[in-house]
């Protein structure tokens, strides 16, 4: 007989996962940082996101080529030649590996069409992508809107975004000085000209009240560059901190450094593009997992311009989710607090039981726990690589990543029921702020449930 207040096809055992192994396998996640405690976590302050920045006119760039697979990759891969070496697998390990090797095929075939096929992408994608041959990085790109769908504009279209992102560099990452120097440059100042001393450098009365470093004027680009020192000293420590235990994000090797300084950038042009919402803490932890695929695609063409793509993807994602982000809507319909309402709802729709076991009789505020799930995207959850499986079904989804997340998160609750309805207050928040090792396949699949039901 079904338990009173849930449906019938979650009565099953496997809804419910074990006790965690002595050893927790996530390896690359962040030590978690959150006490138990019966108050609410801090909220950072968020002011209003302002408007997208227009267009800005580029300059031409060098013309630019996505490769296509071949055909003999397709061919390969559906006849089945990528075969495991000697040895002898489970049944599960064969089924799973014959599983990846269709789905790359049908991920390769997809991606050699002329016009790509987006709702046939999104639903092989949701499945998860597979983690060779630089595939997730096109098909994120292609998901977030990066890419258009008809491969002739590729070249076109990545040209004159990286172009546009060089600008931005150029215009948005100088301190006032070289803004200066740039300005009298172009005015017909000669820097070879043997009869100027100091090249690039004004004289005592050539620098206007707006000029100067301790003008407080409202247009002076002193005051602005030092109105931005804060928030970029948040970013550096962000950056700092971003994934400790991997050597891609830190360390003093010079490809560590490099990848910390592409970080910065994007995050340091996106507060400057966007200053009603600035930089909040904890998007550094968005932007990594973008970024990290792009630089690592196996194009090295491609991953030279993985700071720039990286930006933009960037901007696409947080569009979806920038009203969490926003203080001031903390209250509104559109606000992360009525977000975690609706997580809130979706579980008690789904899952009455446990909803009143944590809501009512352990006075568990969501708040506690599905902040941070929700505006670092469950990043901080689950181990790295982990986290790009699930976001391969949060950009996949046609109803946007926001929905598909909410399902997640429920998904989160149901699957550790026993042990939250068999725990209090202090166990619980324990268990929801450290969240178990699990199934992600299996987690991702209930999620999916939870559309139909």
């Amino acid at each position: 007989m079904a338990k009173k207040g849930i449906p019938e096809w979650l009565n099953s055992s496997l809804w419910s996962s074990s006790s965690p192994s002595p050893i927790d396998d996530r390896l690359l996640r962040h030590p978690p940082t959150t006490s138990v405690t019966a108050t609410s976590p801090p909220i950072v302050e968020r002011p209003p996101l302002s408007p997208s920045p227009s267009a800005i006119s580029t300059a031409p760039a060098p013309s630019l080529s996505v490769r296509p697979p071949s055909k003999s990759e397709i061919n390969d891969l559906q006849n089945g030649s990528g075969k495991d070496g000697a040895g002898t697998e489970s049944p599960a390990a064969v089924a799973s590996s014959v599983e990846d090797v269709s789905r790359k095929a049908q991920v390769m075939a997809e991606l050699s069409k002329k016009v790509i096929d987006l709702k046939e992408l999104r639903k092989i994608a949701s499945q998860g992508l597979p983690d060779d041959a630089g595939i997730r990085s096109l098909v994120w790109k292609l998901l977030l809107g990066y890419l258009s769908p008809d491969r002739s504009l590729w070249s076109s279209e990545l040209a004159k975004k990286r172009s546009q992102y060089k600008q931005f560099k150029e215009e948005l990452l100088m301190n006032p000085s070289e803004v200066t120097r740039k300005m009298d440059k172009s005015k017909g100042g000669d820097s070879n000209d043997p009869k100027v001393e100091n090249p690039g450098v004004l004289s005592r009365s050539e620098i206007t009240l707006e000029d100067h470093p301790l003008s407080l004027g409202t247009t002076s680009l002193w005051n602005n560059f030092f109105k931005d020192t804060e928030v970029l000293e948040q970013i550096d420590r962000d950056v700092m901190r971003t994934h400790p235990d991997m050597h891609f994000f830190s360390g003093d090797s010079a490809a560590a450094k490099s990848n910390q300084d592409a970080l910065k950038n994007v995050l340091t042009i996106f507060a400057k593009l966007n200053p009603g919402i600035r930089y909040v803490q904890g998007m550094n932890e968005i932007l990594a997992p973008i970024f990290y695929i792009f630089k690592n695609d196996p194009d090295k063409g491609n991953a030279a311009y993985a700071e720039s793509d990286a930006f933009f993807c960037f901007v696409e994602l947080m569009s979806g989710f920038r009203d969490n982000f926003c203080q001031q809507l903390d209250n509104s319909v559109v606000g992360i607090r009525f977000t975690i309402t609706r997580l809130s709802l979706l579980l008690k729709h789904h899952d009455e039981e446990l909803w009143r076991h944590l809501e009512v009789t352990t006075k568990i505020n969501p708040q506690f726990y599905a902040f941070r799930w929700i505006t670092l995207l469950l990043t901080q959850e689950f181990n790295f690589v982990e986290s790009l499986h699930i976001w391969d079904t949060l950009l996949s989804d046609p109803e946007g990543p926001q929905e598909t997340l909410l399902r997640i998160c429920c998904a989160m609750l149901i699957l550790v029921r026993r042990r939250l309805l068999a725990g209090d207050f202090t166990s619980n928040l324990k268990l929801l702020q450290n969240y178990p090792p699990t199934n992600i396949s299996h987690m991702l699949y209930v999620a999916d449930k939870l559309r139909t039901k």
